[in-house]
Formats: C-alpha cells, sequence, structure tokens
C-alpha cells in the first residue's frame, strides 16, 4: 500500500488560494451562454414532475430511446422493453413538463401484476377484442368479470426489437402468436415506428391556418402494422383482431375530454355514445351537445365511453383549463368501414359492431378500492382485420399535446372542435 503524503497547514492555504484565484478568473472567462446552460442543467435536475425528472426515475428500471426535433425543445421517451411505448413527451425540452402518466409506485415495487402491469405511457400498442367471444383476454370458458380477466404478456410484458433508430424516429418489431376465447391462433407479425414531428408537421396535418410561436408544442406519429404470418385465413367466424392504441395521460381537476361526433339520426346512425362499459356514466359527467361531447378526465370516478365508427370523427382531445395543456389525438379513419371488433365483456350477438374510439376515466372500481392510476385515457382502434397470409394492416395515430395561454389557443379549438375554450370550461355547469 502507498503512503498517503500529508500536506503543511502553509502549503494547503496556499493551494486554497490559488486555486481561487484560478477560479475567479476562469469564470470571468466564462461566456453567458455557458452560465445559462449550467443553470437549465441545475433546473432539469430540480423540477419534479418535468421531462427530465420522469426519464431520469424510469432510466433505474428501463431503457428509454429519446426523440427530438430539430430545435430541441420537443421531446419524446420511446421503451422498446414495453412494446415501442411512448412513455412521455415534453414541449419545452427536458425541464418542460411531462405529458405521459407513469406509475412510479409499480416501477418501484418490482414486482409482476397478476392481471395487467399498469407501468403507464402515453401511447401503448394493444391489440384486441377484449371481451367476447373472440376475446384475447379471457380464456375459452372463463366468466367475463376481473377475476378473469387476464393481459396477454404480448401487450404487457414482453419487449420489441429494436429494429431502426435515428434522431427522430424508432421502429420496432415482433413475432408472436395469441390464441382467442373460441380457440383460434394467430400467428402475426409486429411493426410499429415512432416519429416525431415538427412545428411545421404540426401545422400542416392539422390543417391550421396559423400556429403561434407563443405555443409550445410535440407531436409523434406512431405507425403499427400487424402482418398474418401463419397459414390460415383470418376470418369473421373464428375472429378477427383490431389494432389498439391507448394514451396514459395526468388527470387533472380541470381537464375535460372533448370528441366531436357525426350529427344525424340515431336510426340511421346509430345512438351518439356508448356509455356502459362500467354502468351508465352519470350525467354531471357526460354531456351531449349538439355536436360534441364533453367527459371528465379528472381521475375521480371509473367510466368509459365509445362511439361508432358512423359517429366518430378523425379526431379526440382534451383540454387542461389549469394548466393551458390542449391534447390532440388523430388517426387514418378509413371511409365506408363499419366492422369494428366489440369489446363489451360479454357473448355478444354483433362482434364486429364495436367502437373506433374510446375514452377512459380512472376511479376506484369499487368503494375503497385502490384505482389503476389514477388517470384519463384517449384510445383509438384499426378496423376488424380480416387478413390472408402475408398481408397486413396499418393504423397510424398522431398525438399532440399544444401548451399556452387561453386567448392564443382559443382560436386554434375553435379551428378544430367546432367550440370554444369557455365551451369547454361551463360544460358541466
Amino acid at each position: 500500500m502507498k503512503k498517503t503524503k500529508i500536506l503543511s497547514a502553509r502549503k494547503i492555504g496556499f493551494l486554497i488560494l490559488l486555486a481561487g484565484i484560478l477560479f475567479s478568473c476562469n469564470q470571468k472567462k466564462k461566456s453567458k451562454a455557458n452560465q445559462d446552460k449550467a443553470v437549465d442543467l441545475l433546473v432539469e435536475q430540480q423540477v419534479t414532475g418535468s421531462y427530465n425528472d420522469d426519464v431520469s426515475f424510469m432510466k433505474n428500471y428501463i431503457e428509454l430511446i429519446e426523440l427530438s426535433d430539430a430545435s430541441n425543445q420537443s421531446k419524446v421517451a420511446v421503451s422498446a422493453a414495453l412494446q415501442g411505448r411512448v412513455m412521455t413527451s415534453s414541449a419545452d425540452g427536458k425541464s418542460g413538463r411531462s405529458y405521459g402518466w407513469i406509475n412510479r409506485e409499480l416501477f418501484e415495487s418490482e414486482e409482476i401484476q397478476e392481471h395487467i402491469n399498469v407501468y403507464g405511457g402515453e401511447e401503448r400498442f394493444w391489440l384486441g377484442p377484449e371481451g367476447g367471444q373472440y376475446s384475447i383476454f379471457f380464456e375459452k370458458g372463463a366468466e367475463f368479470t376481473l377475476d378473469d380477466w387476464y393481459t396477454p404478456k404480448l401487450i404487457d410484458l414482453e419487449p420489441f426489437e429494436v429494429k431502426t433508430v435515428s434522431a427522430t424516429s424508432a421502429t420496432f418489431t415482433k413475432k408472436a402468436a395469441l390464441k382467442n376465447y373460441s380457440g383460434f391462433q394467430f400467428d402475426m407479425e409486429i411493426e410499429r415506428e415512432v416519429s416525431i414531428l415538427s412545428k411545421d408537421d404540426i401545422q400542416k396535418q392539422l390543417n391550421l391556418s396559423e400556429l403561434s410561436n407563443q405555443l409550445k408544442t410535440v407531436a409523434y406519429q406512431t405507425k403499427n402494422t400487424l402482418t398474418n404470418i401463419g397459414t390460415k385465413d383470418w376470418k369473421k367466424d373464428s375472429g378477427l383482431l383490431s389494432i389498439w392504441l391507448l394514451g396514459m395521460f395526468n388527470h387533472s381537476p380541470n381537464t375535460t375530454i372533448v370528441i366531436p361526433y357525426v350529427q344525424g339520426d340515431d336510426a340511421a346512425l346509430g345512438k351518439v355514445v356508448n356509455d356502459t362499459y362500467f354502468g351508465k356514466v352519470p350525467a354531471d359527467r357526460l354531456v351531449v351537445k349538439e355536436n360534441v361531447i364533453f367527459f371528465k378526465g379528472d381521475g375521480e370516478y371509473r367510466s368509459k365511453i365509445g362511439l361508432t365508427p358512423m359517429r366518430a370523427k378523425d379526431i379526440a382531445g382534451s383540454y387542461d383549463s389549469a394548466n393551458g395543456i390542449l391534447t390532440i389525438v388523430k388517426y387514418n379513419k378509413p371511409k365506408n368501414v363499419t366492422d369494428y371488433v366489440n369489446s363489451m365483456w360479454e357473448i355478444q350477438e354483433e362482434p364486429f359492431s364495436g367502437d373506433v374510439i374510446n375514452a377512459y376515466n380512472d376511479g376506484a372500481p369499487e368503494p375503497g378500492a385502490k384505482p389503476l392510476g389514477p388517470f384519463y385515457e384517449l384510445e383509438t382502434s384499426s378496423p376488424a382485420l380480416a387478413l390472408k397470409p402475408g398481408e397486413s394492416g396499418t393504423h397510424i395515430q398522431t398525438t399532440y399535446h399544444i401548451e399556452g395561454d387561453e386567448t392564443t389557443l382559443n382560436p386554434l379549438v375553435k379551428e378544430l372542435f367546432g367550440v370554444s375554450i369557455n365551451d369547454i370550461k361551463t360544460a358541466f355547469n
């Protein structure tokens, strides 16, 4: 072992003085830009609930791929370990607000749950149907109750392989097999591409007349493709799958979900909204106006709604009036297609009369029980995919977060949803 040299008090004092002089000189030479950078880094590390805070936490448990736009202000964090899931995003750099809901308690427990592992994330890849005779969540002969409901490991815990990665996109793949309630086996390959959009892309894709520079924005598009790699046709009489995308977002008392719908006669188009998934939604939580549906996203009452392809448009969203956050979800809704898988928990008379848009508000499943989150969800689905061997179906969804003051956001909300911010804020008055 080498001996440690002990410095005299005089030498120590001299060295401290010299270090102080050198430090002072170096500080004077530093540019203001470098000083600002150091301050920004400190802020990133300290802000609870920021994008950087969530990402730093998750990196203790999973690897993340981070995407950025050219400005380096829009950020998206994606996990291959969780099926190419978009975990969270930010419109204001690493120190900006984190939009995805993250279940820190489950990550920290490092325990595997029996029925579902709700890690969170603001867009995850799922498959339908959930209930019915062609369900992939219930085994043959099972009761349609929570005790017999199991999320397939494929879309709950299994990782996807990373195919390609760049600064602005990542592509994931997975080969798998799933058997439905009726005993039919689907042999499939999944490909999922996640791409971050620029501000110009956002304005073009939303077909906006203007997108103010005062607004903070982030958006990402996912292209999800399912291919039949088996030897059998996927047919209605043995059940079909759909691509189902679900986004978990941070709830608040001031968050209202906004879903425009196609107006028309109930006899021709069916009822405006399915509000009976978990029992009928109370009137103080769901309001149907002439051209739009308002649904609470406060995380205080477990409830779910859905719109059929005859009623749904290609857009849904939410607005958090306290924080000035507008969230928008758009998807590639095909024209004149009405076959969508039915996810109701029952043997169904019409297994292909399901919903294309869903919204979910979390809460206790029964008095005194613990909620899954809480959080709220915006969801879209592809049509039922009747695929021959070698054929593919693709579902594309884009999620946008736009943050700013009410005056600047209001024209955009009117342009996209046909209502004002005041209409949203007073919907339940």
